[in-house]
């Protein structure tokens, strides 16, 4: 799927493919459509909050007899939280993990659609210098005049941080 190319000495890894984009305030985030399970309207479902766990992380919900966390995007990116609305979805992503797999729930503004994007849609990340980390942004993609922020949902919460959250579920 992802293909290697060399640009001025540098290796850009191109990730085409189809994302399920989402809304986080006025912007459009992109997660491939393979790690997406299920997505989940937040209305009438129950989460509680877990002690001592990160900011971002707004507890763990029963979805069909499995506890999986739940965690705030808007928190994660350090935006500020809003009030949900009919249209705040929870969308449950597979996270890759040495041991094997992770159920973890992204609570975002709204979820848009299903896109596919081609390598010739994708630009590299930003450089925003050395002291932001911005490895879980996989590339800005052009689609239908739309600038999409294609994450790497894996890289989007560190391996110490999933750590945590696997604790909880």
């Amino acid at each position: 799927m992802a293909e290697g190319l060399v640009v001025e000495n540098t290796t850009v890894v191109t990730h085409e493919g189809k994302y399920l984009t989402f809304l986080l305030g006025k912007e459009v985030y992109g997660i491939s459509i393979m790690k997406v399970r299920e997505i989940v309207g937040i209305a009438g479902m129950e989460i509680h909050h877990v002690p001592n766990t990160p900011s971002y992380a707004k507890g763990v919900m029963k979805l069909r007899d499995k506890v999986i966390p739940v965690v705030s995007m808007r928190r994660r990116f350090i935006m500020e939280e809003i009030e949900y609305s009919e249209r705040t979805c929870i969308v449950v992503v597979d996270i890759s993990l040495d041991q094997g797999n992770l159920l973890i729930g992204v609570v975002v503004d709204s979820v848009s659609e299903v896109m596919s994007v081609t390598r010739q849609d994708i630009e590299p990340p930003p450089r925003f210098g050395t002291k932001l980390d911005t490895d879980y942004i996989l590339g800005m993609a052009k689609v239908k005049g739309e600038v999409i922020i294609l994450l790497d949902i894996d890289k989007v919460i560190s391996a110490e941080e999933l750590k945590v959250l696997e604790t909880v579920s």
